[in-house]
């Protein structure tokens, strides 16, 4: 009886006329909150308002930067170990990192296994796939994607014991079944790939996955660009290679600045394939980085002692290094030339 009663007093119309209701309190509830915050920015001027909007930006990344940046260094003039004392020893640390026969051998490791796999893949792979993608149907460009992503969405643990599956010295472990079957074991022999050629396993794994990054970034700034560029070109004869080279790739200069800078760090910063499938090793800091280093000195008992405060200071030279590396990419990608507004001809 009563289900009845509701059925008949609430209808559609009454509802309508509710939400028409909540609607219009919105928005004189946002008359009253935006005018006066509108017509104070105009009163302070332009440039002041400017700062207004960055100061959520920049309390970001003074919470997730600066402020562990600092906490950070400051440990690193620390003696502190697992009891967690601030033993001051000032830059010890710094003047022991100068002193470390390791240091060279790690800091050279860190290097070529940055530049490589940022050549090879991040950037490279990423442009290569995007570029080609973009120059076939749509359909099939879209299913090489969705593979390219693959390694991205896998879990770390289960795609780092995949390729170690795959890189066993066996004849019929994958990597070397391939080489046999194609042939290539007369140019390639095979061999147990994660002992004898760490390096190549490490820069594939983090490499697939460093692909899928830039590829995303590198499409979607290559479908933004108008249709009509394409058709002018064409009208003017321009080969696919004309087009690439002289309307796509200019056009992405932002995504390709911010694609390497942000992967230059990401790879100055990443150990947790190298973790899994060497740990630095085999053998002495063979494909020890920078980064798993500090993990190292930090984290990990030699001899019953962890040695925090060491290994905050080598992470601090490590956020030095990717600070210049980004300044230096300001300058090699003209930043300055690329914020100027364009001057457009009426």
């Amino acid at each position: 009886m009563s289900d009845n009663i509701w059925q008949k007093e609430i209808t559609l119309k009454d509802i309508l006329k509710v939400l028409e209701l909540l609607r219009r309190g919105f928005i004189s509830l946002a008359k009253y909150i935006v005018d006066p915050i509108r017509n104070l920015l105009s009163k302070l001027g332009y440039k002041l308002a400017i700062y207004v909007f960055l100061v959520p930006s920049l309390g970001f990344i003074s919470l997730f930067y600066l402020v562990p940046f600092i906490l950070t260094f400051l440990i690193g003039m620390t003696a502190m170990d697992f009891t967690f004392k601030w033993d001051w020893v000032g830059l010890a640390n710094y003047i022991r990192i100068l002193n470390d026969s390791f240091a060279p051998k790690i800091m050279g490791n860190t290097l070529f296994y940055v530049f490589t796999t940022l050549t090879l893949f991040n950037v490279g792979m990423a442009l290569v796939v995007s570029l080609i993608t973009n120059h076939i149907p749509d359909h099939i460009g879209s299913a090489v994607r969705g593979i390219w992503l693959l390694p991205r969405i896998t879990p770390s643990t289960v795609y780092a014991l995949l390729w170690l599956w795959a890189a066993r010295g066996e004849e019929n472990a994958l990597i070397n079944w391939f080489l046999t079957i194609t042939g290539l074991s007369m140019v390639i022999p095979t061999r147990t790939w994660i002992l004898d050629d760490p390096w190549v396993i490490v820069i594939l794994v983090n490499g697939f996955v460093g692909t899928s990054f830039g590829m995303i970034v590198f499409t979607a700034a290559l479908k933004s660009i108008p249709e009509d560029y394409y058709r002018a070109a064409k009208v003017d004869g321009a080969s696919t290679w004309d087009i690439i080279r002289y309307v796509e790739l200019p056009m992405i200069k932002w995504p390709l600045l911010f694609v390497t800078a942000y992967q230059t760090l990401s790879l100055l910063t990443s150990f947790e394939y190298i973790l899994i499938l060497t740990d630095g090793g085999p053998g002495l800091y063979t494909t020890e980085v920078w980064s798993l280093y500090s993990y190292h000195k930090a984290f990990r008992s030699y001899g019953g002692t962890v040695e925090i405060g060491y290994g905050a200071a080598l992470a601090t030279i490590l956020v030095i290094i990717g600070v210049i590396m980004s300044l230096i990419y300001w300058r090699i990608f003209k930043f300055k030339e690329m914020m100027v507004e364009p001057k457009i001809e009426v």
